[in-house]
């Protein structure tokens, strides 16, 4: 939830602070977890709701690799199975600025269609606002959903849940997405096949779930030293990166360069950051490799009892250095 960066920590907490609210059960996980998605206990069953909302508002609509209603899809389901959930269905709202051609509302609308009916997702409810020109910027659309999935009672996948020993594991190369919007958005001429990764995973993510996986993140706002950070904190835990075994592609180190922008902290909309038990990493790996979506799939580090509540990376000429999130997110408008 949230931009991602520290300002926007600091924000969430304002906000969720104030919001008081009471979990079902116990066993309930809710907006103060600050997880992808919530979990509501259904008495007397052997499932588990898990529901999750987001907001999209990208510039501009149309990227290299995808669209908002791209993001709008896979982010939407990719939050539930990032919890360990099986997608059911999701609800679609649009608000639109007065002049949005009709044409590229129907591009959008498709893309999500067709994303929803591969993976048996049923849109199920929605809401549509037109606001006057003027009263919104130039992309002229702005899309949440909130996506509805089920987990068998007690399975759940979350922040806290890491412990010692488990091996970290990146599907596939970082940074894509953030750089390939900013591309696009600058209108910048390089000779580069960077695009956006956005994808949904279920294909990629449902069968490594019969192994012992205990978190599992989208790195989208904060990109993996979002997500590693948020980790270390609720886990209590300490995570060490090898930064030789960090991959990023050739496009994505000359962006990076361009622009100065650490790639850690950009976002990705097609990879997960998985921990998972030492004794099933290479089980995981190899499922993961298997498949398309995952084919890049790589072990970057581990998580260690000392030094609680930080990330290290074991840098190229030896040392190590701590992660920490950036101020804000270097990237805005990108998911």
């Amino acid at each position: 939830m949230g931009q991602g960066g520290k300002k926007m920590d600091i924000l969430l907490e304002f906000i969720t602070s104030r919001i008081k609210t009471k979990k079902i059960t116990e066993e309930g996980v809710g907006v103060e977890s600050f997880d992808d998605g919530a979990i509501i206990p259904l008495p007397d069953r052997s499932i588990d709701i898990v529901l999750t909302t987001d907001s999209f508002t990208v510039s501009p609509l149309f990227f290299r690799g995808g669209n908002i209603g791209t993001l709008a899809a896979a982010g939407t389901i990719n939050d539930l199975l990032m919890m360990g959930a099986h997608p059911i269905a999701m609800t679609l709202a649009l608000v639109i600025r007065e002049g949005l051609k009709f044409a590229d509302l129907a591009k959008i609308i498709d893309t999500i269609v067709a994303i929803t009916e591969e993976y048996k997702i049923g849109i199920v409810a929605g809401d549509t606002k037109v606001m006057p020109i003027g009263s919104m910027d130039e992309t002229g659309l702005i899309i949440n959903t909130t996506g509805l999935g089920e987990i068998p009672s007690g399975q759940r996948i979350t922040d806290s849940s890491l412990v010692p020993g488990d091996v970290i594991i990146t599907t596939g190369s970082l940074g894509d997405h953030g750089f390939a919007m900013l591309v696009t958005r600058e209108g910048m001429e390089l000779e580069t096949e960077l695009k956006s990764d956005v994808a949904a995973l279920q294909s990629l993510i449902q069968p490594i779930l019969a192994y012992r996986v205990h978190a599992m993140k989208d790195p989208t706002r904060g990109g993996l030293t979002g997500v590693l950070t948020e980790w270390a904190t609720k886990s209590n835990v300490s995570i060490w990166l090898d930064e030789t075994a960090l991959p990023f592609s050739d496009d994505v180190k000359i962006v990076a360069e361009i622009f100065g922008i650490d790639p850690l902290h950009v976002s990705c909309e097609g990879k997960a950051i998985i921990a998972v038990h030492p004794d099933d990493a290479d089980k995981v790996l190899n499922l993961l490799r298997s498949n398309h979506l995952g084919e890049q799939a790589v072990a970057i580090g581990q998580v260690k009892d000392s030094r609680k509540g930080q990330v290290f990376l074991k840098t190229t000429i030896g040392g190590h250095r701590i992660l920490d999130k950036p101020i804000g997110e270097p990237i805005p408008r990108v998911c």
